[in-house]
């Protein structure tokens, strides 16, 4: 009998429905099934994939706010520092524009590492101010994210398999934004969505035919061992 091989999942656009938001319930028996690691790697504030493996019954291995935070199930890694994202926020802000998310913001609220700004904002000025402050931003296609150049989503896989003893030439990943392409680089074996983008789609091994979590289902279907 064939094992199942580890598994590395973004989340948006990746595990929701396919109308867009939502976490598709759909996929929490076959990773609760699931018999090897399952890595949620994703853009989301910290606390949203641990709360996400919680609820499903796996074990907690994160990766969040785009490599920002790495989360081994012992020991917690921040490999960027939030305050200079936050000073872009601040003189975003004080420019005149709007992050977007209201008054409670709870897209930031809990951020460690990074800031996240509606996708209705002004990019331009945005970008312009974070490389004032030697930060980039990047488009996930659910919101531009104002980060550290340096930490990757692909990195903190590496952290993480290198803590839990996964082969990450076994891996299989599956996304959709420019955000899974160091992940898709680090695995052995990549998937994008059928709604990835153009960045997502050139760097996976194979683009499937279906969306969002029908997409994900279909790969778990493919390769679960049997």
């Amino acid at each position: 009998m064939t094992a199942d091989p580890p598994l590395v999942l973004d989340i948006d656009g990746t595990l929701t429905r396919p109308e867009g938001w939502g976490i598709d319930p759909r996929v929490f028996d076959p990773l609760r099934e699931w018999d090897a690691p399952v890595v949620i790697a994703t853009g989301k504030a910290f606390p949203y994939p641990v709360a996400l493996c919680h609820f499903v019954g796996i074990p907690e291995l994160v990766v969040a706010e785009n490599g920002g935070v790495v989360y081994t199930g012992d020991d917690v890694f921040f490999t960027a520092d939030r305050e200079a994202a936050r000073a872009v926020a601040e003189a975003y802000e004080a420019a005149g524009y709007d992050l977007g998310w209201g008054r409670e913001d709870t897209v930031n609220r809990w951020r460690e590492t990074e800031i996240a700004v509606n996708l209705e904002q002004p990019l331009e000025p945005l970008r312009e101010i974070a490389a004032d402050h030697g930060l980039e931003v990047i488009d996930t296609g659910y919101a531009y994210h104002v980060k550290d150049t340096d930490p990757t989503k692909g990195e903190g896989l590496e952290t993480i398999a290198d803590h839990v003893g996964i082969d990450l030439a076994d891996c299989v990943a599956v996304g959709d934004s420019i955000n899974d392409v160091s992940t898709f680089e680090a695995v052995g074996r990549s998937f994008a969505v059928a709604n990835a983008d153009e960045r997502a789609t050139a760097a996976a091994d194979e683009v499937l035919e279906e969306v969002h979590a029908d997409g994900t289902l279909a790969v778990l279907e493919r390769v679960r061992g049997t």
